[in-house]
């Protein structure tokens, strides 16, 4: 395991037992950014570094009971939280680093990816996988509960111009890792970047 791949897991493995206790109110906008994403009945849907699987419920919601709901997460605390809420009846949760997924090429509809973004060791090539699992047409949505300045604020930083989220670094990253954005939004509420696949 990487350097990388080590200071995450322990990183989220010391939050993992009080991750949803430290954030309940963040239901509503996982949900809006959800239905954003347009997600329809039997879709196969993919939930990218789930932690404790807060997606996954409005995901199963988006999908129906015909659609496949997978959620991938590198820490092993963070997927034992998700079964400890009861989230794994909605979505089958896989150990698993989105730099090498255990999926077929194009086998997806859609993937979501929370708080993602930032925790690339290699954004663009993780992000190129993330496109090879997901048909063409396929959809992202990178997303987070809040926005880049008030998650910024939260952390007591400022943000500066290298944030791989704001949009002039964002869109050239997707497109060059096979995806075209198609809107953002950054407010202090949420922040969501939809893109879809190209090819």
């Amino acid at each position: 395991m990487s350097d990388d791949h080590t200071h995450v897991r322990e990183f989220f493995a010391a939050r993992a037992a009080d991750w949803d206790a430290r954030f309940p109110d963040d239901g509503p906008a996982y949900a809006a950014a959800v239905a954003d994403l347009g997600l329809r009945e039997g879709n196969r849907v993919l939930d990218a570094g789930c932690g404790t699987g807060r997606a996954l419920t409005p995901l199963r919601a988006a999908v129906g009971p015909s659609g496949v709901v997978v959620g991938a997460d590198l820490t092993p605390a963070m997927l034992e939280a998700a079964v400890r809420a009861g989230r794994d009846r909605d979505g089958q949760l896989v150990l698993a680093d989105v730099a090498a997924l255990p999926l077929r090429s194009a086998s997806l509809d859609a993937v979501f990816g929370a708080g993602l973004v930032s925790h690339l060791p290699q954004p663009a090539v993780n992000l190129r996988e993330l496109a090879r699992v997901v048909r063409s047409g396929g959809t992202l949505a990178l997303f987070h509960p809040i926005g880049r300045a008030a998650l910024a604020a939260r952390q007591g930083r400022q943000i500066t111009p290298q944030d791989l989220r704001a949009e002039p670094n964002l869109r050239p990253l997707l497109a060059g890792s096979g995806w075209r954005m198609t809107s953002y939004v950054d407010e202090d509420a949420r922040f969501l970047a939809l893109a879809v696949r190209e090819g």
